[in-house]
């Protein structure tokens, strides 16, 4: 496939901004007609029918300018304090700039480790589809202000791969300062060699990008060949281009200027093959219409489970089984087996009254599920 045809054919895009295009690494002002920019590019392509999340740098460029923090390294505490500062103006910059094109964002702060935690992972996965059900723009970031390890060059690159591989997206976009991976330093050889297209991320290809930060790193590409890594495997495409033009989206897509990272499957059947692959930590026995149901697309819900077998927490895996003991197939579970085996046989509108709270309509939900 085409790598501009990958492009085109995305209905699911993260965008992952880089501080120095969002705020002026001089001043450290808003670059608000950029902003804008992109906002009008995600207005064109939801009229397309394409959804937007946006993984976003910038709050503590923002904040240690209100806080007039003018050393070059904060300390760590400080960096923690200008991101608590900048976050909140970062997030009215882009419902100002959404807002005319009629579109909402929200918020969202993650740390990396967020997908290590199943329930956490599922809780955050739910709350990614709600958001994008009803049409508004996910705005998300690394939760500097509470995390405890030293805030890194490059972390936003992993975090906007876990964002599109935790919610299925088809197409991670890192706008950069760079229009993409070159074979040698375009820095210190004008004569070096844009690689237009990556379909195997080799040893080769992993040297080739050094180290973030380094003398040796080609553009500070370490961390997002890490990203590319992270969503290939995933079956998202990813494509890293110079993101300072004015609408940066339509740029990349009338120029192809950039370094695309081509998956060979989709996220969906990559999703699948990873639930499918995984151990799992018991069973749930299920009768002839919940069969029936989940071979046509729906969720599993408690009502038609007969039976619990096995200890497990919320968000691991486990199998789906007939009353005849076939295996149909297996799925990531939304509640404990102790939850799971009070509420079988129920109505979903009878979960609150069992276990003292509101939980999810799902025992499995059907993107968490391989048959």
């Amino acid at each position: 496939m085409d790598t501009l045809d990958k492009l085109e054919q995305a209905k699911r895009v993260v965008v992952k901004i880089g501080s120095s295009l969002l705020v002026d690494p001089r001043c450290g002002s808003l670059r608000t007609e950029w902003l804008h920019g992109l906002a009008a590019d995600i207005a064109e392509g939801r009229e397309q029918g394409v959804e937007y999340l946006i993984v976003s740098s910038g709050a503590i460029a923002m904040g240690r300018r209100a806080l007039s923090l003018r050393r070059k390294k904060l300390l760590l505490e400080q960096s923690q304090a200008a991101a608590a500062v900048g976050q909140i103006r970062l997030a009215r910059a882009y419902v100002e700039a959404l807002a005319p094109h009629g579109i909402v964002a929200a918020q969202i702060l993650l740390t990396l480790d967020d997908n290590e935690n199943r329930r956490r992972y599922l809780n955050s996965r739910a709350t990614f589809a709600t958001l994008l059900g009803q049409g508004v723009v996910p705005v998300v970031n690394e939760n500097d202000t509470v995390t405890t390890d030293e805030i890194r060059f490059g972390d936003n690159d992993r975090l906007a791969a876990k964002v599109a591989v935790m919610t299925d997206s088809d197409l991670l976009i890192l706008l950069s300062d760079v229009d993409g991976l070159y074979e040698r330093d375009p820095k210190q050889d004008r004569n070096a060699k844009r690689i237009g297209c990556v379909r195997q991320i080799s040893p080769k290809l992993e040297a080739m990008a050094g180290d973030a930060g380094t003398e040796t790193s080609i553009g500070g590409m370490k961390t997002k060949i890490l990203a590319a890594k992270t969503t290939m495997a995933a079956g998202c495409a990813m494509v890293i281009t110079k993101g300072s033009y004015y609408r940066p989206i339509s740029a990349l897509k009338k120029k192809g200027q950039g370094t695309f990272f081509l998956p060979d499957r989709d996220p969906r059947t990559a999703r699948k093959h990873w639930i499918a692959s995984m151990s799992p930590k018991g069973k749930v026995h299920i009768d002839a219409g919940a069969v029936q149901a989940l071979r046509n697309g729906k969720s599993l819900l408690p009502a038609g489970v007969v039976k619990v077998s096995g200890v497990f927490g919320r968000g691991e895996a486990i199998e789906i089984v007939s009353l005849d003991g076939k295996s149909i197939g297996s799925g990531l579970i939304r509640y404990t087996s102790k939850e799971s085996d009070l509420i079988k046989g129920k109505k979903s509108s009878q979960i609150e009254s069992i276990l003292g709270y509101s939980g999810r309509a799902a025992l499995v939900h059907r993107d968490d599920m391989a048959i």
